[in-house]
C-alpha cells in the first residue's frame, strides 16, 4: 500500500466535530476556535534520520529544517504561525551536544519568525533520531488557501526554483510565509499548496482535490518554463545523477516552493503585483489546468503524459 493509498484509507476512521472547518487532506487543518476575525491552522510533520537527514547533517540545520517544514504548510495556506511543541525521540546512546544543537538551529527560525516553542515530549526511539514538530497559526477568518479550488483554465503557477534539493536546499530553504499571505489577500488565487514531493507528485494532490468525479481534472506543463534550479543543472552535467535537470525538477522534491492557480484573466496582473512585492524571489507560469485527467507536458516533440512520478515514502 502507497503513502497516499494508506491515507485514504485512514481518513474514514478519523472522528471530526463541529469546529473542523477543514480536515485532514490540505496543507494545515483549519479550525473555527470562536477567536475574533480569524481561524486557527493546526500542522504536525517530522524529520527522520536516515529519509530527511543523514546522521552527519549540521544538527542545526536539521532543527530549522523539521520547523521549516511545518511553516511551509502554514504559508500554503496564507497563515501566521504563533506557537509551536515538538516531540523528540533519541536513540539511548544519543549525544546530548546533539541535541542542543538541533534545538539551537529550531529556536533561531522560531525567533525569526516569532514563534513560541512551548514544550513537547521526549521518548526514546531504537536506532535513529525522530523529530516531530506542530505548529498552530492563525489566518483571517475565510481567507485559508486551499488545494481544492482550482478551475479548467486556471493558469498554474510556482515559485522559486525548483530540483536538486539534496544540494542543501532542502535543509536551509525560506519558508514562503510572507509570500503565502500575500497571495491570500490578493484575492486573486483559486488554489495553493506547498511542494514537497516535487510536482509531479504534488500537482495531483491538488488536481484531485479540486476536481470532482464527474468533472476530473488535469494539467498541461510547458517544459522550457520549468523554473529548474543550478543544483539540478550542475548534478545532470557533473553525472552525479541519472536523472536530466528537467526531471529532476519535476520530481525531486523538498523544494518547499508554492504552487497555485489563478483564473487565466488575473495572471498578468498578479505576475505584477509579485515583481513588485518580491522583486527577489522568481514566479513562473509553467501550464494550465485542464477538463481532462491526466498530467501532461509539452516539449519540443508536442504534448506527451508526463510519466515522471514524485516522492513516495512507501515506494
Amino acid at each position: 500500500m502507497t503513502e497516499f493509498e494508506l491515507i485514504a484509507k485512514l481518513k474514514p476512521l478519523l472522528p471530526t466535530n463541529d469546529f473542523v472547518v477543514t480536515g485532514a487532506g490540505d496543507d494545515c487543518a483549519v479550525l473555527e476556535l470562536g477567536a475574533a476575525g480569524t481561524q486557527t491552522l493546526l500542522k504536525t510533520d517530522a524529520v527522520v534520520e536516515g529519509i530527511h537527514f543523514t546522521a552527519d547533517t549540521d544538527p542545526e540545520r536539521v532543527g530549522r529544517k523539521a520547523l521549516a517544514r511545518c511553516l511551509s504548510d502554514v504559508a500554503a495556506m496564507g497563515g501566521t504561525p504563533v506557537a509551536a511543541v515538538v516531540t523528540l525521540a533519541l536513540p539511548k546512546d544519543h549525544d546530548p551536544e546533539r541535541v542542543f544543537a538541533i534545538y539551537r538551529g529550531l529556536g533561531r527560525l522560531a525567533a525569526q519568525h516569532q514563534v513560541a516553542v512551548v514544550g513537547g515530549e521526549t521518548t526514546t526511539n531504537p536506532g535513529c533520531l525522530l523529530l516531530s514538530v506542530a505548529v498552530v497559526a492563525t489566518v483571517p477568518r475565510g481567507r485559508a488557501l486551499l488545494r481544492s479550488g482550482a478551475r479548467a483554465g486556471d493558469a498554474l503557477f510556482v515559485t522559486g526554483e525548483l530540483g536538486g534539493s539534496l544540494s542543501g536546499k532542502h535543509l536551509d530553504f525560506e519558508p514562503r510565509l510572507a509570500e503565502g499571505r500575500w497571495l491570500a489577500a490578493s484575492g486573486l488565487v483559486h488554489a495553493l499548496m506547498d511542494v514537497s514531493d516535487g510536482i509531479a507528485g504534488d500537482l495531483p494532490h491538488l488536481l484531485a482535490a479540486s476536481g470532482r468525479p464527474d468533472a476530473p481534472l488535469g494539467a498541461e506543463l510547458s517544459k522550457s518554463a520549468i523554473p529548474v534550479s543550478r543544483a539540478a543543472k550542475l548534478r545532470a552535467r557533473e553525472g552525479d545523477t541519472a536523472k536530466p535537470a528537467i526531471v529532476a525538477a519535476l520530481t525531486d522534491g523538498e523544494d518547499f516552493e508554492l504552487l497555485f492557480t489563478v483564473a487565466p484573466g488575473d495572471a498578468v496582473r498578479l505576475l505584477d503585483g509579485w515583481k513588485a512585492e518580491f522583486p527577489s524571489v522568481p514566479l513562473s507560469c509553467i501550464g494550465k489546468v485542464v477538463p481532462r485527467p491526466g498530467m501532461f507536458l509539452r516539449g519540443e516533440d508536442g504534448m506527451r503524459p508526463l510519466a515522471a512520478k514524485g516522492y513516495e515514502h512507501f515506494g
